[in-house]
């Protein structure tokens, strides 16, 4: 466990180590801030710090990033002007913005779910798992192969291996007796999220995505859920037009700042 303490010019605190990659600030043994640096699956080092005043956020963030060689990532609201501020005075620089939209459900909004012809829509609970799985492999490898996963929004589950932890969340698309499109609809909060839509890259540009997500949204409405949720990394043009297509409104923004390793 390693200490430092803070007293020129701010309230006096000590900044201990109680992990290998998290801090408290103390003062008189009373914590009044934490920060923990997390690893995500795609291998990005993520930091969160809480503190009660904006000193003892510097000194934590401080002294972090002298602890920490790596290159660091953050996010923050875009809204929270004083926390980006913050953030901008540590040295991290804004990387990309993503939009939260919400998403009618209503199908007199988003229109029918018309797959393009040959193609099935599998409901939510009905797909088989196999197939399923090879489908999620083969997504992930065509995205990482382009864009990487490190675009994909935070919510988007990365790991090595097998992702698909619930199938009955996902509905998928099929063509010609194989899987080419899945949807994740997963209820995070009161508001369902669309947490992943995706189509094989020779599947693309037929409609496909716009028809999984349509059924899915229909059958939220059918439950009496009148909106879901998205978030759309800004630069992907494709799902942007997309979600807007169908009635979407943003509700936020969230950038992902970062400081690049030494």
């Amino acid at each position: 466990m390693n200490t430092l303490r803070f007293t020129a010019g701010e309230p006096a605190v000590e900044i201990t180590r109680v992990a290998p990659r998290r801090w408290h600030a103390l003062d008189d043994d009373r914590v009044t801030g934490r920060a923990e640096a997390t690893t995500r699956p795609d291998g990005r080092v993520f930091l969160s710090v809480d503190a009660w005043h904006r000193s003892v956020f510097d000194q934590l963030v401080r002294t972090v990033l002298a602890t920490l060689p790596e290159r660091l990532h953050t996010v923050a609201d875009e809204t929270d002007q004083e926390l980006l501020a913050a953030w901008r005075q540590a040295g991290l620089t804004i990387r990309r913005r993503e939009w939260e939209y919400v998403v009618p459900t209503d199908p007199r909004v988003t229109g029918p779910a018309l797959p393009p012809p040959g193609v099935t829509l599998v409901p939510a609970g009905a797909a088989e798992d196999g197939p399923l799985r090879k489908l999620d492999r083969v997504v992930r490898a065509e995205v990482e192969a382009t864009v990487g996963w490190q675009e994909m929004p935070a919510e988007v589950l990365v790991r090595p291996g097998d992702t698909i932890v619930d199938p009955a969340k996902y509905a998928v698309a099929a063509e010609a007796g194989e899987y080419v499109g899945l949807v994740r609809v997963v209820q995070v909060t009161r508001l369902p999220r669309i947490g992943l839509i995706a189509v094989r890259t020779v599947r693309r540009r037929r409609g496909i995505a716009r028809a999984l997500l349509v059924h899915s949204l229909g059958v939220l409405h059918e439950a009496g859920i009148e909106r879901a949720s998205a978030e759309v990394n800004e630069a992907n043009e494709a799902a942007t037009a997309l979600f807007e297509g169908l009635g979407a409104r943003r509700s936020n923004s969230t950038l992902e700042l970062v400081r690049h390793g030494r």
